[in-house]
């Protein structure tokens, strides 16, 4: 546990088309817990059964690991049950936030419930300006981070893509990509 009274509670954000949005909060994660520091990860979109890479290590080292989604939105069968489980991720998240239980919590795939009209941003902001303890770090990940998030963070980082494996057909590898 850390002294979250002196510390000042960062809003990072990763997005952009690029590869490594969510690789690069996991490394957050993973340095804050190694810290002492109370994390948590919530998953907006992945699939509530799957069992990444990430999510078989998480286990390992008991880091709380919570996933709302039904998969891809673009591959859904029912796009009101998709938005449904990604909301009931937001109050989920809105609790954790409240507890005042973690000094981290990563929101996976938030930007995608602002930037398709699931949550309207402005309303995300107050309620964050309103409820977020003043030492709590928040990741939120996600490409189309919405302009007044990435003017309310105080860290935006962009994943740019340069190049791709599947641009030239190399399917997603175990290891790398899951």
């Amino acid at each position: 546990m850390t002294d979250s009274k002196n510390r000042k509670g960062l809003v990072l954000i990763n997005t952009g088309d690029g590869k490594g949005k969510t690789t690069a909060a996991i490394g957050v994660l993973l340095r804050a817990w190694g810290r002492g520091m109370r994390v948590c990860m919530i998953q907006f979109l992945k699939h509530e059964s799957g069992g990444w890479g990430e999510v078989r290590a998480a286990q390992k080292l008991d880091i709380e690991w919570i996933k709302t989604g039904d998969g891809f939105t673009w591959t859904s069968k029912d796009l009101d049950e998709t938005t449904a489980k990604a909301l009931h991720g937001w109050s989920i998240a809105q609790q954790k936030i409240l507890s005042s239980q973690y000094d981290l919590i990563v929101l996976d795939e938030f930007t995608y419930l602002m930037s398709l009209g699931w949550l309207e941003t402005g309303g995300v902001i107050d309620w964050l300006k309103q409820h977020k303890p003043p030492g709590l770090h928040l990741i939120i990940t996600g490409r189309d981070a919405p302009a007044a998030l990435r003017e309310y963070a105080d860290l935006v980082t962009e994943m740019v893509k340069h190049k791709h494996p599947y641009d030239v057909g190399i399917q997603a590898q175990p290891g790398i990509e899951f």
